[in-house]
């Protein structure tokens, strides 16, 4: 078999391809001086705007106050005024309380309420000792706080304070229920500035 000599002939010298492609080369090197931008730089700056220091006691505080799951503690004229506050009116659900519970164990902050016996007082007494901790009390109203207008009674507890220890005292006979709602927010301020040391 015959090999042909084939000789190609191009348009351009080597000569001429150098010089144009080192032209376009030192274009290249003129216009990329500064170097080009990370295009994931944006990361860093989400990172730095959305990265949020606290602390420990802040955290659980926050989380305590956030979701109160109170427990009913012998309400008497005065649920009328705990129910208006848990209707939608004034939706004590939007602070985390959506549920009243049955069971003390489930519960973490008694609301009290009417007036208390000597007889009911281990009752009240057993029940706030089954809440698990860490546990809270709002007095509810006069009864509550004082024995209300039947403090002179020889069967009556001159308030729940007595037996349990309370925490925050909404006053009233009854109490409305943006006193009661204002009292939560008082228990819920002094959970946030609790320390675990």
């Amino acid at each position: 078999m015959e090999v042909k000599d084939i000789t190609r002939t191009y348009i351009y010298s080597d000569k001429e391809l150098d010089r144009v492609e080192g032209e376009a080369i030192e274009a290249l090197k003129a216009h990329c001086q500064q170097p080009i931008p990370d295009p994931d730089a944006w990361l860093d700056k989400e990172l730095r705007r959305n990265i949020l220091l606290t602390t420990v006691d802040a955290t659980l505080n926050w989380a305590r106050r956030s979701s109160l799951w109170p427990v009913i503690c012998f309400p008497a004229c005065c649920a009328f005024e705990l129910i208006a506050t848990e209707a939608s009116r004034f939706d004590i659900s939007r602070f985390g309380m959506e549920i009243l519970r049955a069971s003390p164990r489930q519960g973490d902050l008694m609301i009290t309420a009417g007036t208390l016996t000597w007889k009911m007082a281990p009752q009240v007494r057993r029940i706030y000792d089954q809440m698990a901790e860490p546990k809270w009390v709002i007095a509810m109203g006069a009864c509550a706080i004082s024995g209300g207008i039947f403090a002179s009674s020889y069967s009556v507890v001159p308030g729940y304070n007595r037996i349990i220890p309370v925490d925050v005292y909404v006053p009233g006979c009854p109490p409305r229920p943006e006193a009661l709602l204002y009292g939560i927010r008082m228990l819920q301020n002094k959970i946030a500035k609790r320390t675990f040391l």
